[in-house]
């Protein structure tokens, strides 16, 4: 059968979700622990899209095919129990045979977080990016950011190294969050799909806006020139979380 499943993990010590020689990824740790359920075979398992070295989720989906008589609901405990602690399986499901994490997914929303304290926590340093020394306009990052909304092509927020030939996709949405309790900024954008880094390079064009080293008139510019080499620097991973999958009911 067919098994669908919702995953979270710390993305700190991997080299990002997809298999590489020689390097600790999450795909990895997966199969590990399948393979050793399965008494050595291997089970290939599909992720809903590859995350970089430092970048964490909350909300990844897989889905992989197993022959095993394990009931649905004993899935999450065998995998977990098995699992490092820097990778949790939330829930497992039987879905239908055709059923694809990567090519079902009809959107994706992610999370980026900037931390504004003075003095950040050794227990947040992995998980916000640290900019102390900035007061960003929130507001003009907002702003900005409606120039993204809708239907475009993306190439200048894409990473120059990667081999897609179509780089229009949708932006649902992309909504600022000021955390007065943890004094962090937060950016959630819905989208269709994104490109290589489209996100990261997304959260450090507005940054650069909120702390005026480009201006919101600049965006259009920037979107319409198709050329990465006009839009920000890519923000850090470790500032990022793949939150939630979509997929039709």
């Amino acid at each position: 059968m067919r098994l669908k499943a919702i995953i979270s993990y710390d993305g700190s010590g991997f080299s990002g979700y997809q298999v590489q020689p020689e390097k600790r990824t999450v795909q990895q740790e997966l199969e590990r622990v399948l393979c050793i359920m399965h008494k050595g075979d291997i089970v290939k398992v599909i992720g809903s899209g590859r995350t970089d070295a430092g970048v964490h989720a909350t909300g990844q989906v897989i889905h992989f095919d197993s022959p095993l008589t394990i009931p649905t609901d004993n899935w999450r405990a065998a995998l977990n129990v098995q699992l490092p602690g820097d990778i949790r399986i939330l829930s497992v499901e039987q879905i239908r045979n055709d059923f694809h994490a990567r090519y079902d997914a009809t959107g994706k929303t992610y999370r980026y977080i900037w931390s504004l304290n003075e003095v950040q926590s050794p227990f947040d340093r992995n998980y916000s990016v640290h900019v102390d020394r900035y007061k960003p306009n929130v507001e003009l990052m907002k702003e900005a950011s409606s120039y993204l909304l809708g239907t475009h092509d993306f190439s200048s927020f894409c990473a120059s190294n990667t081999s897609v030939k179509d780089f229009v996709r949708t932006v649902h949405s992309i909504k600022f969050d000021m955390k007065k309790e943890s004094n962090q900024v937060h950016m959630v954008i819905n989208g269709n799909g994104f490109l290589y880094n489209m996100v990261r390079i997304i959260a450090g064009t507005l940054w650069e806006i909120a702390i005026g080293q480009k201006s919101v008139s600049e965006l259009r510019g920037i979107l319409e020139s198709c050329d990465r080499s006009m839009a920000g620097k890519t923000a850090p991973a470790h500032g990022l979380y793949l939150e939630k999958v979509e997929y039709k009911p």
